[in-house]
């Protein structure tokens, strides 16, 4: 049987869909190559959340074609995921040695179609035609025994997104927010816990949108989880994801449970309490901000104002104190002045969090914001990119060095990819903690006391505490 090389480009959505497309494949022969150069099939699993994700599979694809006219002619090359939904037969125009064009609605027919291209029936497939059902097709894991395989797994609850902010391409490649059922999830999740898994991160586009388009029960409407509670009113109504997240703990052999990405829109008083009241939920909140100025916000079309979001997350650490905060950050959006930018760098300075990913503005086509006036030059993009990335390590380290001769529970994952003597897992509020140990130790909640730190890492002693 042929082999596949698969290289994923972005989010950990692409990388749970990469992981079913490879389950896919293994499931009806295929090998595993060790490399693009030792593959029958190469796909590249593509993002267009940037322009430089886009260019960096442009360019792959290009060199992959240069060498397979060189010394594969008969391999086959693909594009998957969102830059493939959003570019379509552009692709192939563009590149007409790529054989395949799979779309995000569509990672169920990898193996279907590279069949027919590895037979010769089909010259070349372009399919990113919208699919009913396709949310609840990809269910296949593969969990080889490799430390980030069977310790934790990715669950995809839902598929895209409703939100529409003017930067982002999402909605586009993604489609209209799709939820699978309670059951069919639970069902999953039940299953990777039999096969030894022991962490479930869910994910989605936007995870606290879950089940908004699910039938509804009389108990239960869409802003269920936005409702404030009132003083005295008595037990906050539960929106479906916080039903979702209630079944999923009750699963037996699970011990930790953790979602990306939330919208701060999502963050309720039902969702707040469920940090406090679920002992699996572990104490880790990533809440992408993106910006600090009220005005930017709104031409964001984020939904809330910073009031809110520094609301959100002081309810979040008065339920869960010691909880993990981290957020996603864009600087030189369009319109965005000095004093804009200011505030951004208050906001960071007043929540204090653990980590911030921060992303230069970067216009996609097709985006509302992409033709909005004032277009911030790219020099005054580095430039602040370069200050608040100055500013999140300084807090970070901070915080990172107050872990020092504390005691913290991890969950093993395996060995560390840099040194395979040493051991690595994450705390609860999602550390990765690096320590000297053993295959014994794969899978275990353990505790270790930290030593030292390093660049956004944590050295542990699990002698010190495991005697």
């Amino acid at each position: 049987m042929p082999s596949v090389f698969i290289k994923t480009y972005g989010c950990q959505m692409n990388e749970r869909d990469s992981e079913a497309v490879t389950a896919q494949l293994v499931a009806k022969g295929y090998s595993l190559a060790k490399s693009e150069s030792a593959a029958d099939v190469v796909l590249l699993n593509t993002c267009s959340v940037r322009d430089l994700a886009e260019q960096k599979a442009i360019n792959k694809m290009k060199n992959l074609v240069g060498t397979a006219k060189k010394d594969r002619p008969n391999q086959i090359l693909g594009y998957m995921g969102c830059m493939a939904q959003s570019r379509g037969q552009e692709l192939i125009e563009k590149l007409p040695d790529v054989d395949l064009v799979l779309g995000t609605q569509k990672f169920h027919r990898a193996a279907e179609y590279l069949d027919e291209l590895l037979a010769g029936k089909r010259e070349k497939i372009v399919d990113v035609e919208a699919e009913a059902k396709s949310e609840a097709t990809i269910r296949e894991h593969l969990l080889n025994g490799s430390a980030k395989t069977s310790v934790s797994a990715f669950v995809s609850i839902m598929q895209g997104c409703n939100q529409y902010c003017t930067f982002c391409i999402v909605p586009y490649t993604r489609g209209e927010e799709r939820s699978r059922t309670i059951d069919d999830i639970v069902a999953e999740c039940r299953e990777l816990v039999a096969r030894g898994v022991r962490e479930i991160t869910l994910l989605g586009q936007i995870v606290t949108s879950y089940g908004k388009q699910l039938p509804l029960t009389p108990s239960l409407s869409p802003s269920d989880g936005e409702r404030v509670a009132k003083p005295g009113e008595g037990q906050i109504k539960k929106m479906p994801f916080v039903q979702l997240l209630d079944a999923v703990h009750e699963i037996d052999g699970l011990e930790r449970i953790r979602f990306t990405s939330p919208h701060p829109k999502g963050y309720g008083d039902d969702l707040v309490e469920a940090y406090a009241r679920l002992p699996k939920l572990c104490e880790s909140a990533h809440l992408p901000v993106q910006s600090g100025s009220d005005r930017i916000l709104k031409l964001m079309h984020r939904g809330y104002t910073r009031e809110r979001f520094l609301a959100i997350v002081e309810k979040l650490r008065r339920a869960k104190p010691g909880i993990g905060i981290t957020t996603d950050i864009i600087v030189g959006f369009p319109g965005e002045t000095e004093e804009d930018f200011e505030l951004t760098l208050s906001l960071a300075r007043e929540v204090q969090f653990d980590n911030a990913y921060i992303f230069k503005y970067s216009q996609r086509r097709d985006t509302p914001a992409a033709d909005m006036p004032d277009q911030v030059p790219q020099a005054i993009r580095e430039e602040r990119n370069h200050r608040l990335l100055e500013l999140v390590n300084e807090i970070a380290a901070r915080k990172y060095d107050g872990f020092i001769g504390r005691q913290v529970e991890i969950l093993v994952e395996g060995p560390s990819k840099k040194n395979a003597a040493r051991y690595t897992g994450r705390t609860r509020c999602n550390r990765i903690v690096l320590f000297d140990g053993s295959a014994r130790h794969q899978g275990q909640l353990m505790d270790v006391k930290i030593e030292r730190t390093g660049s956004f890492t944590l050295y542990g002693d699990p002698a010190v505490v495991n005697l």
